[in-house]
């Protein structure tokens, strides 16, 4: 069976049911062969004893790899048409966020998300954190308007026309909310409650990008631009 990491929280032993399904039925997985567990602390060699339902493993060796970013990483995410959202709930988990938070704002054309949606943003975080090695899989909240993000104690937004750079504002020690609107942009009256919330307008670039792709370049920026 080729390498695969399977999401057990608490590494009880024993997989979860959509885990093992796809252990048993998609890789065909037998008694004897060997896989990753992981959750949100650890990840450890196993190995498959029962076929089940459910499929159950016993622990060979624990390993506390050193994947994550270090600090809290919030990802304030305006609500964006079609499936987008899940672009940026993928992208996000590979480069670091620790939440999700998406946002209904003055431009954002939906204004909520279905439960099917909101069980489906976080199954894609399951499945981006064992692509990409992580232990935590980041939370994917119910949308909140904007006004009731709280104050953070360091915050960027992407915002057009900002001059302030990424590397001028970004302290690698404290906690990082990340902010970006939606196909339309924030209001000015928006970027002002959020810089009253504690968060910086920065520039990403001389182009005008997309909001899906904004939301993945300030991750970057903060992540991955920084070893993270």
């Amino acid at each position: 069976m080729r390498p695969h990491r399977a999401y057990s929280p608490g590494l009880t032993g024993v997989l979860p049911w959509e885990e093992g399904y796809h252990l048993v039925e998609v890789l065909r997985a037998r008694v004897g062969d060997r896989f990753t567990v992981f959750d949100a602390e650890r990840e450890a060699l196993a190995e498959v004893v029962d076929l089940g339902p459910p499929v159950r493993y016993r622990l060979l060796e624990e390993r506390r790899p050193e994947r994550e970013v270090g600090v809290e990483v919030v990802l304030y995410m305006a609500l964006l048409k079609g499936d987008k959202l899940s672009e940026v709930v993928r992208g996000a988990t590979e480069l670091g966020a620790t939440r999700i938070q998406p946002l209904i704002t003055r431009h954002s054309v939906p204004k909520e998300v279905g439960e099917g949606k909101l069980r489906r943003l976080r199954a894609i975080a399951v499945e981006a954190a064992k692509q990409s090695g992580r232990l935590k899989v980041p939370e994917v909240l119910p949308p909140i308007p904007l006004e009731a993000v709280p104050k953070v104690a360091q915050g960027l937004v992407a915002h057009v026309g900002a001059r302030t750079l990424v590397r001028e504002a970004l302290d690698l020690t404290k906690p990082m909310a990340l902010a970006v609107g939606p196909e339309g942009g924030l209001a000015e009256a928006e970027v002002a409650l959020l810089r009253e919330r504690g968060f910086t307008p920065v520039s990403l670039g001389r182009r005008i990008l997309r909001a899906e792709t904004a939301a993945l370049a300030l991750l970057a920026l903060c992540t991955a631009g920084e070893g993270r």
